[in-house]
């Protein structure tokens, strides 16, 4: 019998096949689809600190200058009773989440800044969480901050929320740092559980009709998986907190290397919102099917098995032979 079960977080999953954050999992409907395929946790879209701090700021507005100029409506605030905020709706589908499914929430942080998420991070704790994830979608676009600056900002980010909550906190990373594995490392002593490889910026595009910068989404491919797989296989000996491969994870081929290089587990996305939630038994059991094949009893025994300090040739994953590949390219 083969057993899929892994830990992430400190949580205890039946396999590792987990949807990340995107439409599918902010609507019951779909989430139930996700966890009837097979899914052993989900992670929330995410809740943007842009958002929160713009509802605020409007409505700090609409309260406060309502009056201006008409002092028979200094009692007046036409808020409705029913008003709901953004965390509100957030908070209510965490329990409506928790009383619909039986695997683990984990609630999703988008920010950059630790200006509201203190308290918030405790709301979500409240309202059911398993987890917290932290976004930090930042570029680092001023010349005036340093690579030490950005880095700081996201260990200082961690260290304060984890002062103030319980649940395990994981952070999503980009690739864009100098040394991916040293901040890893500082995370884990910051308190970190957990770490999600890698963020995916979206990059803007320019219309040469009009000539505006234009954001565009596009959805991720199984090339990009192979970023994630050798940092993963380079940092697994080095850390003892739990790690998430995302991107470009479509087929069970990414997902079993990511596993053999020692990710904890491996999220699903773009592939999901493609081919919808039930492309994802099938990816459960492609991962059987070759388990079995390949005579691995356990998920556990596969993980971390081929990462750099069990790896026949430890050293190309940190050297590519640029000549060597040239030569065996195959035209």
């Amino acid at each position: 019998m083969i057993d899929l079960s892994t830990e992430y977080l400190g949580l205890k999953l039946d396999n590792p096949l987990v949807p990340s954050s995107s439409p599918l999992t902010g609507e019951l409907d779909s989430a139930k689809k996700l966890e009837d395929a097979g899914a052993s946790a989900l992670v929330l879209p995410s809740l943007f600190e842009e958002a929160i701090e713009h509802e605020q700021k409007q409505l700090e507005r609409f309260v406060f200058s309502q009056s201006m100029g008409h002092a028979e409506a200094d009692s007046y605030q036409p808020i409705p009773d029913d008003y709901t905020s953004e965390l509100d709706n957030y908070l209510e589908r965490i329990q409506e989440f928790k009383s619909a499914l039986s695997i683990p929430v984990i609630a999703s942080l988008n920010g950059i800044s630790t200006n509201g998420w203190i308290d918030t991070g405790k709301e979500l704790q409240q309202a059911g969480a398993d987890a917290l994830e932290l976004n930090v979608y930042y570029i680092a676009a001023n010349p005036d901050i340093s690579g030490e600056e950005v880095e700081y900002r996201y260990v200082q980010l961690l260290a304060d929320l984890r002062d103030q909550v319980t649940i395990p906190v994981t952070m999503k990373l980009s690739p864009q740092f100098s040394s991916v594995t040293n901040m890893v490392l500082k995370l884990q002593q910051a308190g970190a559980h957990g770490v999600s490889l890698f963020n995916r910026f979206y990059q803007p595009d320019i219309d040469l009709e009009t000539l505006r910068i234009n954001p565009r989404l596009e959805l991720s491919n199984p090339m990009e998986s192979l970023v994630r797989i050798r940092w993963i296989a380079l940092i697994r000996s080095h850390v003892e907190l739990s790690i998430a491969a995302t991107g470009g994870m479509h087929r069970s081929e990414e997902i079993i290397k990511a596993l053999l290089v020692g990710a904890d587990i491996t999220h699903l996305c773009s592939v999901l919102i493609q081919k919808g939630p039930e492309f994802l038994a099938e990816l459960k059991q492609e991962l059987i099917d070759w388990m079995e094949e390949n005579e691995y009893t356990s998920v556990t025994q596969m993980k971390g098995s081929l990462s750099q300090s069990c790896a026949i040739n430890p050293a190309a994953l940190e050297h590519c032979n640029y000549m060597q590949v040239i030569k065996n390219y195959d035209q």
